[in-house]
């Protein structure tokens, strides 16, 4: 990444201080051929090393942007092997999350970045014509951008300035003295997630926002939902119309999305069936352009080991049962340990039994595990626990059980005794207290005769 300070951006308020500056982001240029056409046939499209060149981005100086260097073109006559750049104006529209974009390297995110023309047939015809390239940006902490980008616009009087330009030797048309490509962003949209995991019967937001050239405006909104080979439409907003359906848990604030440009999905009391590939497509009378969140839907497991306490019988064996129920998705991971005083770690069993996978109608899972305990080869006293690992648990969830000992038992039996042994005392003093007490009165009620 390269950047240049340019300078504090005006603004009403002094804070907070904002820098003018470049970012460039490599990429590749994909699916056309020498003379800039989409390639038509099968195979893989050709790809070509590209460069994006945002001029003048305003981010936050957080003080850090004093040692920025200089980007410079590496190279001002580029023949057909060199890299393509593409010196983006963003004077029309923002460019969103720049600031990811500007300190992803040292945050140790990657980027990758993808260019593509988007459509010949709003280019134009006649040699004065206008080409529209979209670039697809992607940050591996999840957040995705979607640039369409206007190559050079001619009028009438710049027709015979372009016939005369010189024309970059791989696209084939205008460029800049310095050999750049020069665009304007016109149309953005970009998501904070490519992959959201929610809990089941929560609410959660899938983000998708836009910004529009004045020159452009909204037509139309769509959020779908994809899974396991089908599809279907959640929300349509068509600018114009009498507003979308009302759909249950589905909303987008049509207020918001015409004002500020947020058309983020809001679903309430997620299900297992709300799960899928969710698509925000956003569309204007020219273009379209779309990003993909995958949405998963988890449920920790509840886990009861049953009998809590089991006392040490010769000859007799003994089974724990572990129940886990409630998870989602399937996957899930059970495990049992033994551990006795003189263990100063767990050991692993290996000889646990489990059913099979039961499904809810919710759609959660449950599974039992079973441990036999043979008094022939148990150890007491000694602890037994039922490890269980899922995707939506931060951390294992440990449940024990307690092998008593027999001179615990017998302590214990002896204990009880005691204790039933004085309360059966206390309570025999009192109802004999109370009888003599009733007869004391009686006496005194019927004195003796004389």
């Amino acid at each position: 990444f390269f950047s240049l300070p340019k300078g504090p951006a005006e603004g009403p308020t002094a804070a907070p201080l904002l820098r003018r500056v470049d970012i460039a982001l490599g990429c590749s240029y994909v699916g056309a051929d020498v003379r800039g056409s989409l390639r038509a046939s099968g195979g893989s499209s050709p790809e070509h090393p590209a460069t994006l060149l945002l001029r003048g981005i305003s981010v936050r100086d957080d003080g850090n942007l004093d040692d920025v260097t200089e980007y410079k073109v590496p190279q001002e006559n580029p023949d057909s092997s060199s890299p393509i750049v593409f010196e983006v104006s963003a004077e029309l529209v923002s460019i969103p999350h720049a600031e990811s974009l500007l300190h992803a390297d040292c945050e140790g995110e990657e980027v990758t970045c993808e260019i593509s023309p988007y459509s010949s047939q709003w280019a134009g015809k006649g040699p004065c014509h206008t080409s529209w390239f979209v670039a697809n940006l992607q940050l591996s902490g999840g957040i995705s951008i979607v640039l369409v980008l206007r190559g050079p616009h001619c009028s009438s009087q710049g027709e015979k300035e372009e016939h005369d330009a010189t024309l970059h030797p791989k696209l084939k048309i205008p460029m800049s003295k310095e050999g750049t490509l020069l665009t304007t962003v016109e149309f953005q949209s970009s998501s904070r997630n490519t992959s959201l995991r929610t809990h089941l019967g929560g609410s959660v937001t899938l983000n998708c926002r836009f910004a529009l050239a004045p020159s452009s405006s909204l037509s139309s909104l769509e959020w779908k939902r994809q899974h396991q080979g089908s599809g279907r439409s959640l929300f349509r907003y068509q600018v114009g119309s009498t507003g979308p359906k009302a759909q249950p848990k589905v909303h987008v604030d049509v207020a918001e999305l015409l004002g500020s440009g947020d058309a983020s999905l809001s679903l309430e009391g997620v299900s297992v069936g709300d799960e899928g590939t969710y698509i925000c497509l956003v569309s204007t009378p020219l273009h379209q352009a779309q990003h993909i969140i995958q949405l998963h839907v988890v449920a920790p497991p509840r886990v009861r080991v049953i009998p809590a306490v089991v006392s040490f019988e010769r000859g007799v064996t003994t089974t724990l049962t572990c129940s886990i129920a409630g998870y989602y998705p399937l996957d899930v991971s059970v495990s049992w340990t033994q551990k006795t005083p003189e263990d100063d770690t767990e050991i692993p069993l290996s000889n646990a039994r489990f059913s099979s996978h039961r499904q809810s109608r919710d759609g959660t899972y449950s599974i039992t595990s079973y441990l036999s305990i043979s008094s022939a080869t148990a150890r007491a006293p000694a602890t037994y626990s039922c490890h269980v690992s899922h995707v939506a648990l931060a951390e294992p969830i440990s449940v024990s059980a307690h092998l008593m000992a027999p001179e615990q038992m017998g302590s214990e039996g002896l204990v009880g005794g005691f204790i039933a042994t004085v309360i059966f005392i206390v309570v025999l003093f009192n109802v004999l207290r109370r009888r003599a007490g009733r007869s004391f009165k009686m006496l005194r009620h019927f004195p003796r005769g004389r």
